[in-house]
């Protein structure tokens, strides 16, 4: 997160001041969309001492942290907690960022996917069946269901397929 914050001067009919306007014309009503400001706290507060007024500072909003599932739950779980800090030490070994996603908020990193092709068959690919069970011989993908077809990285290894070739789906879900 950037340490630069930026001023506006504003009056108490809600009007900015136009720092780059030569013309001293002093403040304008402007769109909420729209606003006039400076780099310069010394600046704003001069106008608002000479033009009456009040120095509206913005900061940046921080960025929010990127978890995985079971960081976000132990986030979550420090909400309920009396000692959300104590129970983010106790709880794990990434306490700074935990911490950090807790002030600032957080999301969840999606967890890539692949298409997993059987060895040794052309365009034939995997698909679950259930939670411990596969099968292959699938000759399009396109015929595939993708949440049967795709496969996380724990996917793979629970289901023996490391040695397969995968291929990235750049998936929205």
């Amino acid at each position: 997160m950037s340490e630069e914050k930026l001023y506006a001067v504003k009056n108490d009919e809600g009007k900015s001041w136009d720092f780059l306007d030569s013309s001293d014309s002093g403040f304008w009503a402007l769109d909420s969309s729209d606003c006039f400001t400076t780099t310069s706290k010394d600046d704003a507060e001069l106008v608002a001492d000479e033009r009456g007024g009040h120095v509206v500072t913005f900061v940046e909003e921080p960025k929010k942290v990127v978890l995985s599932k079971e960081q976000a739950e132990i986030v979550e779980d420090a909400h309920d907690s009396e000692i959300p800090a104590t129970f983010i030490s106790r709880h794990s070994d990434g306490e700074e960022l935990l911490m950090n996603a807790y002030v600032n908020g957080y999301t969840v990193a999606k967890e890539k996917k692949y298409n997993v092709k059987v060895p040794y068959a052309v365009n034939s690919y995997f698909k679950k069946i259930d939670a411990n069970y596969c099968i292959a011989g699938y000759t399009s993908i396109v015929d595939l269901d993708e949440d049967l077809a795709q496969f996380t990285e724990s996917e793979i290894e629970h289901y023996g397929l490391q040695d397969c070739e995968k291929v990235w789906c750049d998936s929205d879900d």
